[in-house]
Formats: structure tokens, C-alpha cells, sequence
């Protein structure tokens, strides 16, 4: 079971507290159990006899005994609750850190709604059964099981009650699990849609304004958020069914015991102090079995969780870092891709198909094709982003997938045709490509890019850079890039929001600045890329052309349609 190997594995760390809790709890049951013998003493010797010494006596002990219970309970939920957190922050770490391992493929495969979902409300889950466990594992069996060989010492003639009060609420309690286990399946995957829909919704916020569809959006995340709501609604209507029914058991298992146990009173079987006590026992052991009953009623949805939660752990990343990583020499920054096809999963045909160039130090070489034609795949392929389905990509001669994932970073880098920038300031977005990097680089970096619109390396940014225009974010984006100083710069169409004039002053920069690395632009403005040193045509996924501008523009249908469509054909 996924629930029951999460626990256990993830409980080493804390088996001291483990065993605190299982020590104090079970202190903390046998005192509660030890006091309705107590008060039926003083009842039956003391009360009837009209000895107060005893009385007083008796009176002691269970002060005392009702001390150490207490202290005991207060202890062992402290131990309990440190350790069902820490297994929570364990568990959160884990898949963190497992997400953080996956390639894109990997995050397409599950989506970022779902895995959101499972590092927070289903690890939460999962650490709140556990500490109900902590608190419950140990009371619930010697309370019922302790329970019952007192009540049958007290009052053998009416154990039977017992076993009919225990045996109708195990009924209750399994119907009500049994209708639960699917609505807390269905819960979970209302939750990852709500997730999702919200996310989406709030990314696009813009779009659906642009295209007035305010309205649309709100029905779809109302339907979503009504499915949430009517099957909470279903667990919430049985949850609220359980507190009757189970208040039923009790108080006819009380009026049962005060009927029968009266007229055995009435007899002289039974003394009204053991009465008592069993009446006590009985009440006990129910609520032992309630319990029980609410851990019950949350495991089946932590055990959901926990299935959800062991698919992202035990999910084995596409791309893996290789065991016995290739020793590299002094960076050149030569990339090679050698036959190299690509298919995404469940496609139909590949994205890619055959591919064959170099790219040599101190040039530039633009990439450029319809859209959807398989430019991003193809850059992505250089800092193994993806895998190639087959062939190779080389750097510096050597496998991309035999080189440590360090190594890589510190000879690419890449600005994606996203730009994103996290929360915080100027300077920490460009840290990120190099922790090190003085103030003087950072400003260096930033001329490059032209990013004249920074007068303050403290200057906030907010997350997703949505304080800045596009424009804004994708020189940032450029400054980041060069601030990490790589020996191959990969710009995925990273230049579309900057205008013609600021396009070009950043490339005569980054030419005049950074002459001997290697150069790949994927670009869909023909001016972007005129001055590169080699230009690669794809369409539909092969290499149709491959040489300078004025060689495509006069061997190259597919260029000089691109070039047509775009300038005059004198120019």
C-alpha cells in the first residue's frame, strides 16, 4: 500500500518520537481505564458503607492517576503532532525536489494543476491521517480491547451488550466507508480541474479581456467549481448522517445497560458501583470504535493521496543525469546535431527528422521557419530540455546526455521565447545566471541588452515580470543570458517584442562583446538574422536550406518566400 510505504519510509527519521507516542499513549489509555474500577470502589466501599478514609484514600489514587493521564496525553500529542509535521515536510521535499528533476516531457505528462495539487493538499492529507494515526493507534486497540476484559470482569452476565453495540456500529461505520472511498477519488480530481482552471485563467488574463470573454471564463470556472461543491457536498452529507447514527448507538447502548443493569441492581447480581463502571467501559469502548471510525474515515483519502503522491516519486524522469558523467576539457562551444529526430509522446509523425549541422565558435547561426515547423524543439534539444527520439547532439564533441548537468548549464544558456522573471529585484533575476556576479558585470550585461529603462539594480520586479512590458522582460531576459557568460547562447525567437532599431543595436553589442562564443537564433524576422554567418531553413520539420542570406535568397524557394513576404524583393 502507497499510504502505508510513504509512512514507514518517511517515519525513520523520528522513531524516537515514535516511540514516545506509542509509550505515553498507551499510559494515557491504561490510566482511563484504571478510573471507572476507582470510582466503583469508592461507590461500593465507601459510598454504601459510609467510609469516608476509604473514600478519601481511593480519592487520592485517582487524582493521581488523572494526573499522569493527563501530562501523559498533553506529551504525546506534542510528540505526535512534531512528527506528523516533519513527515509532512519530508514528503513536500521529496516530490520538490523529484518535480525540480523533471524534464518537460515529464511536466506535460502530469501537468502543473495536478502537481501543485499533490505537493500541498494531498501531502497535507497524507500528514494529517498520520498524526491521527499517532494519536489513535495505540489508545483505539487497548481501550476497546482493555474495555472489554473490564466490563466482562465488572458484569459477565451483560458482555453481551458489548459485542452488539460494537458489532452495529462496525456496520455503520463500514457503510459509510464503503460510500466514501469513490466520492474522495472523484474530490481529488475536481481539485487538480479547479486548480488548473483557475491558473489558466489567471495567466490569461489578459487574452480574456482582449477577446471580451470574461463571461465564458466565469461560467467555466463556475461549472468547475460547482463539481467541487456537489461532491463535497456528498461526503459532507454522510459525514453529517455518521454523528446521528453513531449518538444513536451510544445512548441505546446506554439506556440498555441502565434497563438490563437495573433489574440485575434490582436482583442482587450486580452492585450499583459496577454497574457504573461497566456502563463506563461500555461508553469507552464505543468511543474507542468512533475513533477509530474517524481515522477510518480519513483514510480512504489519504490513501488516495498517497497513490498520487507515490506516482510523482516513483515516476522515473525522461531525461536522467548519467551515472558516470563525461570529464570535458576547456569549453569551445562547437554543437553538432548528427541525424537527429525527435517525436513527441503519442504523436503521430516526429517534430523533427534527420537533422545535420555544426555550429562553430564565434559565429552565428539563425534557425528559421514557419511556425510550428520545429525551431523551439530543435534549441531545446541543446540543453536537453528533451531527448532526441534518435541521433545525437553534440557539444564539444561530446554527447549532450553524457554531460553533468552542471557542466551543461556553465556552457549554454538559454533565453526562452517566454520570457520569465521571478519576484524580487533586477539584480536577483540576473543572479540567477551567476550567484557571484559583481555589480559592474550586471551593468555591463544590462548595456548590452540596451535595458536603458533600469536606473536601479534594486529596482522590484514582480512575479512573471508583469510590472515591465514584453519588451522589457525579453532585454532582461538577453542581460541574464550574458550575465552567466556561456560558451553557446541559444535565443528562441527572443527578439520579437524589441523594435528594429533596439534589435539591432543588441546584436552589433553582443557581436562586439562576446565575438568567440557560439551563436544559435531561432528568429522570424529575416532582419534579425541577415548578418549571420550561416542560416538553416526548416519546414515541416526538415532542413530545407542551408547557407548565408544571399546564397538561401537565390538557391531557396522556401527563404525567398520567407524574405518576400516580409521585405521587398529588391532588398
Amino acid at each position: 500500500m502507497d499510504l502505508l510505504r510513504i509512512l514507514v519510509s518517511r517515519s525513520k527519521p523520528y522513531a524516537g518520537y515514535v516511540l514516545a507516542v506509542v509509550v505515553l499513549q498507551a499510559i494515557t489509555t491504561a490510566a482511563t481505564l484504571y478510573l471507572p474500577s476507582l470510582n466503583a470502589d469508592i461507590i461500593d466501599q465507601g459510598v454504601s458503607q459510609g467510609d469516608i478514609d476509604h473514600i478519601w484514600s481511593v480519592g487520592r489514587v485517582m487524582l493521581g492517576v488523572a494526573f499522569i493521564q493527563v501530562i501523559s496525553a498533553i506529551a504525546a500529542v506534542w510528540f505526535g503532532s512534531r512528527t506528523a509535521m516533519g513527515l509532512g515536510r519530508d514528503v513536500r521535499k521529496q516530490v520538490y525536489r523529484k518535480v525540480t528533476a523533471f524534464s518537460a516531457e515529464d511536466m506535460a505528462k502530469f501537468g502543473s494543476a495536478t502537481l501543485i495539487t499533490r505537493s500541498t493538499n494531498d501531502v497535507q492529507q497524507i500528514q494529517m491521517v498520520y498524526m491521527m494515526i499517532l494519536n489513535f493507534m495505540v489508545s483505539v486497540p487497548i481501550m476497546c480491547i482493555g474495555g472489554i476484559i473490564m466490563a466482562q470482569r465488572e458484569d459477565p452476565g451483560m458482555s453481551w451488550l458489548v459485542w452488539v453495540s460494537v458489532v452495529v456500529l462496525a456496520v455503520v461505520i463500514g457503510v459509510l466507508i464503503f460510500r466514501l472511498m469513490p466520492l474522495f477519488t472523484s474530490m481529488q480530481d475536481k481539485i487538480d480541474n479547479i486548480n488548473g482552471t483557475l491558473r489558466e485563467q489567471l495567466a490569461g488574463i489578459r487574452v480574456i479581456r482582449a477577446f471580451g470573454r470574461e463571461r465564458f471564463e466565469k461560467d467555466r470556472f463556475t461549472e468547475s467549481n460547482k463539481d467541487l461543491t456537489d461532491v463535497s457536498l456528498r461526503i459532507g452529507y454522510l459525514f453529517v448522517l455518521m454523528t446521528p447514527l453513531i449518538t444513536l448507538v451510544l445512548n441505546g447502548a446506554t439506556a440498555a445497560v441502565l434497563w438490563f443493569g437495573g433489574e440485575r441492581v434490582d436482583q442482587g447480581l450486580v452492585q450499583v458501583g459496577s454497574l457504573t463502571a461497566f456502563l463506563q467501559y461500555l461508553l469507552q469502548i464505543l468511543v474507542s470504535v468512533m475513533m477509530g471510525t474517524f481515522m477510518a474515515m480519513m483514510l480512504p483519502r489519504a490513501i488516495i493521496c498517497a497513490r498520487r503522491v507515490a506516482e510523482v516519486l516513483n515516476h522515473e524522469p525522461s531525461i536522467i543525469e548519467p551515472t558516470e558523467p563525461a570529464v570535458l576539457g576547456a569549453p569551445r562551444g562547437e554543437v553538432e546535431f548528427k541525424g537527429v529526430s525527435f517525436s513527441y509522446p503519442g504523436a503521430d509523425e516526429p517534430v523533427l527528422k534527420d537533422i545535420s549541422f555544426k555550429a562553430h565558435p564565434g559565429t552565428t547561426t539563425a534557425i528559421i521557419g514557419s511556425t510550428g515547423s520545429g525551431k523551439t524543439t530543435l534549441i531545446s534539444l541543446i540543453p536537453r530540455l528533451y531527448a532526441p527520439t534518435s541521433g545525437e547532439v553534440l557539444i564539444d564533441d561530446t554527447n549532450v546526455s553524457d554531460i553533468a548537468r552542471k557542466d551543461l548549464v556553465q556552457r549554454v544558456s538559454l533565453v526562452p521565447q517566454k520570457p520569465y522573471l521571478f519576484s524580487g529585484t533586477v539584480a536577483s533575476n540576473l543572479r540567477m545566471a551567476n550567484p557571484d556576479a559583481t555589480d559592474e558585470e550586471l551593468w555591463h550585461a544590462l548595456n548590452i541588452a540596451q535595458a536603458k529603462f533600469v536606473d536601479d539594480l534594486d529596482m522590484p520586479i514582480a512575479q512573471g515580470g508583469t510590472n515591465v512590458s514584453g519588451g522589457q522582460r525579453q532585454r532582461l531576459s538577453i542581460a541574464r543570458t550574458i550575465v552567466a557568460q556561456p560558451k553557446i547562447y541559444l535565443f528562441d525567437d527572443s527578439f520579437s517584442a524589441l523594435d528594429v532599431i533596439t534589435d539591432q543595436l543588441v546584436r552589433e553589442a553582443m557581436k562586439s562583446s562576446i565575438s568567440d562564443a557560439t551563436m544559435i537564433i531561432v528568429a522570424q524576422r529575416v532582419s534579425s538574422i541577415m548578418d549571420a554567418d550561416q542560416i538553416i531553413v526548416f519546414d515541416n520539420g526538415l532542413v530545407v536550406g542551408q547557407g548565408t542570406h544571399n546564397e538561401l535568397l537565390e538557391n531557396n524557394t522556401t527563404y525567398r518566400e520567407i524574405v518576400e513576404s516580409q521585405v521587398a524583393h529588391n532588398e
